[in-house]
């Protein structure tokens, strides 16, 4: 009878133990060094262990903190008014964004047309990752008329907030006009950034917010990691 790698079985012996509540979402698992005195194996034969859970989707790693157990997918709203930090706030985690792309360019003719531009208009682009306690939730690409917005990209270097740098641009407020969801595979740059595994499921909203008279002011693209969010659309 042929026997099962024993980096399976001390990932079934872990996974049986998330299941069974042992360890709950976010809970940090024992580290290499305790796993592998506890299952009398080297270290290389944990860390394939831990690797099967992660591509399973029980658990992540986080730079230099340790392999935590993932927690259940936060709810998104999609309504008029769609905040990144208010509802990732309100799904009880801790938001933040890294800032991949801040530039001034030439509009492709998707980006013209949706916020009404004459083609190759110039418009800032502000590319990023945004992350529930520490962990990619979606990245996404954020494109403003950039004539109208001339300080634009200065503000949102200082803040990483879309709100914030429109209200220091003088918007006060702008409401969402339409959103398109789409279900795609994750490649590879893209699972890269979400640390997913190459093909794994994302869905794709693309966006355009509006002013108070109707006029376009932000044309977004967000890829969201299909196991980490549920996208719920509001009646607001």
């Amino acid at each position: 009878m042929t026997r099962s790698p024993i980096w399976q079985a001390i990932a079934g012996t872990l996974s049986t133990e998330i299941a069974e509540g042992h360890y709950l979402p976010g809970d940090k698992l024992p580290t290499e060094a305790q796993l592998s005195l506890r299952f009398g194996v080297n270290r290389h034969t944990v860390r394939h262990a831990l690797a099967g859970l992660a591509e399973a989707g029980l658990v992540h790693a986080r730079r230099g903190a340790g392999v935590f157990v993932a927690g259940r997918p936060a709810d998104y709203p999609l309504g008029r008014r769609v905040r990144f930090h208010e509802n990732v706030t309100a799904s009880g985690r801790s938001p933040s964004r890294e800032t991949l792309v801040l530039e001034t360019r030439h509009a492709d003719a998707r980006e013209a047309e949706a916020l009404q531009l004459a083609a190759g208009a110039s418009v800032h682009v502000y590319e990023g990752l945004s992350l529930a306690d520490g962990v990619p939730l979606a990245t996404f690409r954020s494109v403003f008329p950039a004539e109208r917005f001339p300080g634009l990209l200065a503000d949102l270097s200082e803040t990483r907030s879309v709100t914030a740098a429109l209200r220091a641009a003088g918007l006060a407020d702008y409401t969402r006009a339409s959103t398109r969801i789409t279900a795609k595979t994750a490649p590879a740059v893209l699972a890269l950034r979400l640390r997913l595994k190459e093909g794994a499921p994302i869905l794709r909203s693309e966006a355009v917010n509006v002013d108070a008279a109707g006029r376009p002011v932000e044309f977004g693209k967000t890829w969201f990691a299909g196991d980490r969010v549920t996208l719920t659309v509001t009646p607001d």
